[in-house]
């Protein structure tokens, strides 16, 4: 893992822990702690400031392939692909909820700005909803026709939800009744990615088609 300054061309810091592939990475909060799930079985977590590794978790049985936040940088919610997430409390370093229901590898997840909700994205073309509070999914989306390769809240007050999938879709759906909104049509192969602007205003994507594409509100 490499960090790096958009002043210089040659990186500001190097991690070279891993062992195995890193999937993904994630900033606490705070700017101050980076996150990043392996291939390994583990996540990690490193303070930037003081150049170390200060938590290192196993509990996953599979690769670790997503990581995310929750908004006040308390907890940790992982993916894997054997199959279930788990969230975890930073504080402690223990994990503290089983996320399991999924078919197949947990690829990509995140937490609501309401801290205490936690989406799941899968292989098994499904996206699940977790409740903190309850302990338990309290919806399961049929959302794609392929796998899920993102999900992601609209930041400031989590309205939406937007799931890309390798069916070549993005879509978006209501946070309130969990129903579609809007489906956003026009990569030509599989959606690799999603991501919606800080002000909740635009949704980028990013397909195998090549091709990067901004939706803006009709």
């Amino acid at each position: 893992v490499k960090l790096w300054n958009l002043e210089s061309d040659t990186p500001i810091k190097s991690i070279e822990e891993h062992e195995e592939r890193v999937s993904q990475l994630a900033f606490h909060p705070s700017g101050r702690f980076l996150a990043t799930a392996c291939f390994d079985h583990s996540w990690r977590l490193y303070d930037l400031e003081q150049e170390q590794e200060v938590l290192f978790q196993e509990g996953h049985t599979q690769p670790v392939y997503a990581v995310g936040f929750q908004n006040d940088g308390s907890l940790v919610v992982t993916g894997s692909f054997d199959a279930s997430g788990r969230v975890w409390d930073l504080r402690t370093g223990r994990c503290v909820m089983l996320l399991n229901g999924h078919l197949k590898s947990v690829l990509s997840v995140d937490f609501s700005p309401n801290g205490y909700t936690v989406t799941t994205g899968s292989e098994d073309h499904s996206v699940r909803v977790w409740d903190l509070r309850k302990r338990d999914c309290v919806y399961t989306l049929p959302a794609h026709t392929n796998l899920v390769s993102r999900v992601a809240y609209e930041p400031r007050d989590g309205d939406y939800l937007v799931t890309a999938s390798y069916d070549n879709h993005v879509k978006v759906w209501s946070s309130l009744a969990w129903a579609p909104l809007k489906t956003l049509a026009g990569h030509t192969s599989r959606v690799m990615g999603a991501d919606v602007s800080k002000d909740g205003q635009y949704i980028a994507s990013v397909s195998h088609d090549r091709t990067f594409k901004l939706w803006a509100p009709e």
